[in-house]
């Protein structure tokens, strides 16, 4: 069982690594700049060499770059259309020094123009920014379905996968919160819902769960993480998530609002639950 949590790159790549370690984690997730948006940092081909180094020898499963929170790849407005497609090109050139792991970004929300023209224009980025060069899998983030969000039903993810060219680089991250709040019942009917997503994207497109509880009932559409056992979602659902044959062997990332030290007694918490479960 491969699990860490989201973590601050101010202190760099190695850093990172290092901060995972202390908290008994095996991989974690980093946003590749600002949440908000805005330039990135410049890369530290030695710093990343350290980082690919210290996770060869801990080995480590793949971790995950998180997209700026304001990449919106099918905005109505081209000028915030054209900032997610430079902001991937960019950030997917600086993952080449992180080769094999993952880049996850939220699909976007079509504000108002309806699913289908934000599907489509979701599908037009990717075709441009993806290369038959690259070493990184871009994953599309399972949605909770507020407001004009797309990627709110697995069948809309299907659609982006369909409509992209280079398949073999694209994947899907599962968001236990996201699905939830969506409708999707994995508290009563995981099994279900995993057949489904299996029936219409295919479990072999699953790379990484973000393991979060959360703070609404099924269905409810708001998206608001909480503490693992907390929320609604509960222990038990996510020691069944965690120890689920399907996805045993997957990264899972906590995202949960926690401190370093709350995330270290999350994962203790939860390391002991799946070992009690199995």
């Amino acid at each position: 069982m491969h699990i860490g949590s989201h973590l601050s790159a101010s202190g760099g790549l190695l850093h990172m690594g290092k901060e995972a370690l202390s908290m008994d984690a095996d991989t974690f997730q980093f946003f590749t700049r600002n949440p908000r948006g805005g330039r990135a940092k410049a890369i530290d081909a030695d710093d990343a060499a350290a980082l690919r180094k210290l996770m060869e020898e801990h080995h480590f499963a793949p971790i995950v770059a998180h997209a700026p929170y304001t990449l919106n790849a099918c905005a109505a407005k081209p000028e915030v259309q054209e900032f997610a497609l430079q902001t991937m090109k960019d950030d997917l050139a600086r993952m080449e020094y992180l080769p094999g792991n993952y880049y996850n970004f939220h699909p976007g929300s079509h504000v108002g123009q309806g699913a289908e023209t934000g599907i489509r224009k979701i599908i037009d980025v990717l075709n441009e920014v993806l290369t038959p060069e690259q070493n990184t899998t871009v994953l599309l983030e399972t949605m909770a379905g507020k407001g004009t969000e797309v990627g709110r039903s697995f069948e809309e993810l299907r659609e982006i996968l369909d409509g992209v060219r280079l398949s073999q680089k694209v994947g899907v991250c599962l968001d236990t919160c996201h699905v939830f709040d969506a409708g999707y019942d994995i508290v009563n009917d995981l099994d279900g819902v995993l057949n489904e997503f299996d029936h219409v994207i295919g479990l072999e497109c699953l790379r990484t769960v973000h393991l979060n509880d959360s703070k609404n009932t099924c269905g409810s559409h708001k998206d608001r993480h909480e503490a693992a056992g907390e929320g609604f979602i509960g222990m038990l659902a996510l020691t069944r998530v965690l120890t689920h044959s399907a996805l045993k062997n997957l990264p899972f990332i906590l995202e949960t609002p926690l401190d370093t030290a709350g995330h270290a007694q999350e994962i203790a918490k939860l390391r002991a639950a799946a070992s009690n479960a199995g």
